[in-house]
């Protein structure tokens, strides 16, 4: 009983000096108090400190005879004591671990860790094999040595940059700023990220009691009876102005078109009263594509049932994330609805309805069941009906579509 109450004196004194103590006065405090307790002191200073015995004995000998102190004065280890480094070790170690964490550019392409998941303990794992014994934490601190660090990946690429991207960027800024300055529209167009319907993780917190997260599905596979979500917005710049679709068949242009025509009905002709054009800024691909037939035989049919020209400007490829609409609209759609399964389609419309940001966006959205039809293929005699005139810059980007009749 005196010895246990004798290792609890000592532990506690420990934690409360072991703060303030480097290795070598830990070393010397350990070995006086084992000197103090005579016959056993070195077993019960090792149980209550954790320090080894040798340790201890060796402050025991350092106490005892301090000549013997090979440690210079600000130092807590004679010169070369402690465990020697790795790499100090095994010279090729470090060599080896770069080649493996990096083997396209260090001259190993058939390192057996080129398509795995290098973690420490399989990088540890390949070495060992290679001759190299070490352990996982080891690896860890050699990496660190070596300037590596824990990374994820960023977007950045955008793929080979188009030598007329500016020059596509600029004709779309004149185009813009000459249409509004005669007082007609001017929209951006996207297909939204399409969303499962259901209890599905969202990505995003939002405030909930404490221990009770809203529970959603572990797996996120479609369910058959609820479908997709497929959001296609129209952002009006000029009034901060959004209408979006809510699809839920498929992304094709006449569902684009159409979506255009619902925001023309419901917020832009009432908006623009003594519009004749309207121009419509929009990505190069999906499914109001440049390349698409079918997105200009649809533009076509828009354009004879609203009485309006419509203009066309397309963003060079790779350039979508300066689509206006993304950073204008669907940024605040997504900041609106994070944390919150999207249980229904209603949940959806509701959602993207109640948008709002302090610059006043204002957001419409609806319901679109209609099953729009894919694989539809236009004909070079269908393309030759339309009223399409193609800018002298780059017309494949650049075009605009006339009504079939004249409106008064």
């Amino acid at each position: 009983m005196q010895d246990v109450q004798i290792i609890d004196r000592i532990r506690r004194k420990f934690r409360a000096l072991a703060p303030l103590l480097d290795e070598r006065a830990r070393r010397h405090w350990a070995a006086a108090e084992a000197a103090e307790l005579a016959w056993g002191g070195v077993t019960a200073v090792a149980a209550a400190t954790g320090l080894s015995r040798a340790t201890i004995a060796a402050g025991l000998r350092e106490l005892r005879n301090p000549d013997s102190d090979a440690v210079p004065v600000g130092q807590v280890r004679r010169p070369g004591g402690g465990r020697k480094l790795a790499e100090e070790a095994d010279p090729g170690l470090s060599a080896a671990l770069d080649v493996l964490i990096d083997p396209t550019t260090r001259g190993d392409p058939e390192s057996p860790l080129r398509w795995t998941c290098k973690s420490t303990r399989r990088l540890a794992a390949e070495l060992s094999r290679q001759g190299h014994p070490v352990s996982a934490s080891t690896v860890a601190a050699l990496l660190r040595g070596l300037g590596y660090s824990l990374q994820a990946n960023r977007k950045t690429r955008e793929g080979a940059a188009h030598p007329d991207r500016d020059a596509q960027f600029g004709y779309i800024n004149d185009q813009t700023r000459r249409l509004q300055r005669r007082g007609q529209p001017v929209v951006s167009v996207d297909t939204k990220k399409k969303e499962l319907l259901g209890d599905f993780k969202n990505a995003g917190r939002e405030w909930q009691p404490p221990g009770q997260p809203e529970e959603v599905r572990v797996h996120d596979f479609q369910d058959p009876a609820l479908g997709k979500a497929i959001p296609y917005g129209v952002y009006d710049l000029a009034n901060n102005q959004g209408w979006v679709s809510v699809g839920v068949h498929r992304d094709t242009a006449r569902f684009a078109a159409r979506t255009i025509h619902r925001w023309w009905a419901d917020l832009g002709s009432e908006r623009f009263p003594r519009a004749r054009q309207l121009l419509i800024t929009a990505d190069g691909g999906g499914s109001n594509s440049c390349r698409s037939r079918l997105w200009k035989v649809a533009l076509q049919e828009l354009a004879d049932e609203v009485g309006l020209r419509l203009r066309v400007c397309h963003f060079p490829p790779g350039t979508s994330k300066w689509n206006k609409i993304e950073h204008r609209l669907f940024s605040f759609i997504t900041q609106n609805w994070r944390g919150k399964p999207l249980l229904s389609r209603q949940a959806v419309v509701e959602l993207i309805a109640s948008t709002t940001t302090r610059a006043g966006l204002l957001v419409r959205a609806a319901l679109d069941t209609t099953p729009y039809e894919t694989g539809i293929k236009v004909s070079d005699e269908e393309m030759a009906k339309l009223r399409l005139t193609r800018a002298d810059f780059h017309g494949e980007w650049n075009y605009s579509i006339t009504p079939r009749r004249k409106y008064t």
